[in-house]
């Protein structure tokens, strides 16, 4: 509790300045990221990240200075570099987009290796500290690299912002925003600038060994939550900022344990967690909604044994060990299939033998309606053959709504029978 208090307390003046830096760079990361994760383009932010060393090492050479601003200059322009070498290996070889970005990797990456080793055996009074960009070491940032970090996520989340229509028109549909008008290669050419810059600004904290994750697994966490760009953004973004000020507070209590490592760790737990209980496209809810289905599935199919044995018989009932010799049922999914019907009022036992209701007698119509309605369209329709058709149409029937059941009577003109002379049953 003390630690809790000392740190957000904020009296430290070294806690506020690695706070608010990493609170920038993962807020600024995971706001562009989005973009670069929708547009499926992971894999090219993780080479911008180990192609920018190069530029750092060079910026360096060249001025003699850590300066934050020629550091991040010399990283735009070898990012942009490695960009427009992906591209262009991509579209002038025969060699696929996952192959020119392995090529790009290694080769800027081991130039960037060589650069910073021939630095550090030149003698150089005050190279120390560059290294930190191949891990990270977001405890060694300074005021100055605070304000420059500050400055160019103040410019990305503004130009995020004015552009924000232009950018998800060209994430979700390139060609129509073509058509409509916009100019698509200079928007892509500004955002691949704001990711190379999103990238430039998160290597000390991270090192390029983990920026991707930093780029791409705030908004990859995102999405789990969420069917809307701008609440995709906005999930993202806390989770990038909030993993930042946590990797601070863990790297503050206990001083041997590295700040930018510990970003990405709290972020994986967050993707991890976003994985399972997420409530549309978590692990648990995706059983949860297969289970629910298996059980529609499953009464359906019990609700047309009762109707296929009304249609030769005229009775509605039927003895519960009759239902296994009209179709296979596992013992476990019958009894349920039974509890489920019985508990919407679909079955009523009578003695010892279940009978439809009413309302499980329009039910019943329904599932075979549809069933029969799906034969009729795929043999003339589609111009399959009617003893081909069965098991595609016992799937299909459990998914047609009532839209799609509309379209397909009047698509057929109402039909009285199926392909095997079957009659379709029609509401009363």
């Amino acid at each position: 509790m003390d630690l809790i208090l000392d740190f957000f307390s904020f009296k430290n003046p070294n806690v506020v300045i690695v706070s608010l830096g990493l609170i920038f760079l993962g807020l600024s990361s995971a706001i562009v990221g989005s973009f670069t994760f929708l547009r499926k383009n992971s894999l090219v932010g993780d080479a911008i990240a180990h192609a920018i060393l190069p530029g750092i090492a060079l910026a360096f050479m060249i001025t003699q200075s850590k300066n934050p601003f020629y550091l991040m200059i010399g990283a735009l322009i070898s990012g942009w570099l490695a960009m427009i070498s992906i591209d262009l290996i991509s579209q002038k070889s025969k060699l696929k987009n996952d192959t020119a970005i392995g090529l790009v990797l290694s080769v800027f990456f081991g130039v960037g290796i060589l650069l910073l080793t021939s630095i550090q055996h030149s003698g150089a009074s005050n190279q120390a500290g560059l290294d930190s960009f191949l891990f990270g070491k977001a405890a060694s940032m300074s005021i100055a690299d605070i304000k420059a970090y500050s400055w160019v996520a103040s410019i990305l989340l503004l130009c995020v912002l004015v552009m924000y229509k232009e950018f998800k028109l060209l994430c979700f549909n390139s060609e129509f925003a073509q058509i409509s008008g916009l100019p698509v290669k200079s928007l892509r050419i500004v955002l691949s600038s704001l990711t190379v810059l999103a990238i430039a600004i998160g290597i000390q904290s991270v090192g390029v060994v983990l920026m991707a994750a930093l780029l791409i697994t705030p908004s990859a966490a995102a999405r789990a939550w969420t069917e809307k760009l701008s609440h995709m953004i906005l999930f993202a973004g806390l989770a990038g900022a909030l993993s930042g000020l946590t990797g601070a507070f863990i790297s503050f209590s206990a001083p041997s344990m590295p700040t930018g490592p510990w970003i990405v760790v709290c972020l994986s737990l967050f993707a991890l967690f976003s994985l399972f209980f997420a409530p549309k496209r978590g692990v648990l809810a995706k059983v949860a909604q297969q289970k629910k289905n298996k059980k529609k599935i499953i009464t359906e199919n019990l609700m047309k044994v009762f109707y296929h044995h009304f249609e030769r018989t005229a009775d509605l009932s039927m003895a519960e060990n009759q239902i296994g010799s009209e179709r296979k049922f596992k013992h476990s999914d019958l009894d349920l299939a039974i509890r489920i019907a019985q508990k919407e009022d679909l079955l009523i036992y009578i003695g010892s033998r279940l009978k439809m209701s009413q309302k499980g007698f329009v039910e019943a119509q329904r599932i075979v309606r549809l069933h029969r309605l799906w034969e009729m369209y795929l043999t003339q329709k589609m111009r399959l053959k009617a003893d081909h058709i069965h098991p595609n149409a016992e799937t299909i029937e459990h998914i047609i709504s009532p839209e799609i059941e509309e379209l397909l009577l009047k698509d057929l003109g109402y039909p009285e029978f199926d392909p095997h002379e079957s009659p379709i049953p029609y509401p009363i």
